[in-house]
Parts: structure tokens; C-alpha cells; sequence
């Protein structure tokens, strides 16, 4: 064993990993939305928090008599630091889904009329750029150094604000199925308005 390993430093230090996930978010709904409209939320939230939105995996099934399954999964990073990112995947899974035309005034609209089930997951990344695994076991000691004098900061800075990230994006989606509550309990805790 090296010198860093006998201190308690070292690559197997399973106490400080190098991502650290969220609590998983679930959001069920059943009834009539616009689709576009729902991507278009989850884009806009994107961009306003300045986060990078991919479209990692889309599946459409044959569609049955009841109507037709999708899977879509979302996935939007954002780079905090050198050090730190942060990851939020989205995982939306669509039952029964029809296309719906609805007279609202003298206007026609095209709709969907399905059940969905929106899974969301936060991670933030450590070292994303692998520079101290690139450092070989001096750089992986330093890494394992670096998380455990950092903990704190690590947890209660970096992966509380994506909590809350996560929590808000959440809301959006809510407030876009007109499912959310008049108050919005975690709005400004991270000081923004």
C-alpha cells in the first residue's frame, strides 16, 4: 500500500463517490395535454437555467386499439465549475396515446389524450473531466483527498442546489398539467426570483 492509502486516502475510499444522485421525482398523469406544448416547457426551463438539453433515446410502438406507447428520454446538463457538473435525466413513458382533435371556442386543436408517468433524476458529477483518474494513484489520491475536505461544501452546496433544480423542474411540469398546488413551497430558496 502506498503512503496515501495508509492515511485512508485512496482510489477504494467508497465514502466519497464520484456522482452523487437526487431523490427520484415521479409525476403521474392521465387526461388531455398538448405534447408540443410539454416539450416546449421542458426546453424553455432548460435554456432559462442554463442547462444543455439532449433528446438521448425516443421509442414509439405500434400503437394498439388503445392507442400508442413512447418512451422518451431527456437528459440536461450543465457545467458548474472545472470540477462539478450537473445532470438531470428525464424519463417520460406514454400509454394509450391518441391524438385528440377539441373544438376550444371556433378554434380546433390538436391534442393528446394518454397516460404518463415523468420520472426525474439529479447527479452531480465529480472530477467530470477525469483529470485526477488521468493522474494515475497519486491523482486518485488526491481526488479521494479533495472529496473529503470538500464534503461539505460538495453536499450542502452542489447537490442541495440541484435538489432544488430538480424540485423545480418538477413544479414546470406540474404547473404545465395544472397539477400544482397555488403555492409553490421551495420558490427562492436557492435566492432567485
Amino acid at each position: 500500500m502506498g503512503f496515501f492509502q495508509d492515511l485512508g486516502f485512496g482510489p477504494r475510499d467508497a465514502y466519497y463517490p464520484d456522482s452523487m444522485k437526487t431523490l427520484n421525482l415521479t409525476l403521474q398523469y392521465e387526461g388531455l395535454f398538448d405534447f408540443d406544448g410539454l416539450y416546449a416547457a421542458i426546453i424553455d426551463w432548460a435554456k432559462n437555467y442554463g442547462f444543455l438539453w439532449h433528446e438521448v433515446d425516443y421509442k414509439h410502438k405500434v400503437p394498439s386499439p388503445l392507442g400508442a406507447e413512447q418512451e422518451l428520454k431527456f437528459l440536461m446538463t450543465k457545467r458548474i465549475d472545472p470540477y462539478v457538473v450537473y445532470q438531470i435525466n428525464m424519463h417520460i413513458h406514454i400509454y394509450e396515446m391518441l391524438d385528440v382533435e377539441v373544438k376550444v371556442g371556433d378554434k380546433i386543436k390538436n391534442l393528446t389524450k394518454a397516460s404518463l408517468y415523468v420520472k426525474f433524476v439529479g447527479t452531480v458529477v465529480l472530477d467530470w473531466q477525469k483529470r485526477f483518474k488521468k493522474g494515475g494513484a497519486l491523482g486518485k489520491s488526491l481526488s479521494a483527498l479533495y472529496k473529503r475536505i470538500y464534503k461539505h461544501e460538495i453536499s450542502g452546496i452542489y447537490w442541495d442546489t440541484l435538489v432544488y433544480r430538480v424540485y423545480n423542474l418538477q413544479h414546470v411540469v406540474k404547473g404545465y398539467f395544472d397539477m400544482q398546488s397555488k403555492k409553490y413551497a421551495f420558490k427562492g430558496y436557492i435566492g432567485e426570483h
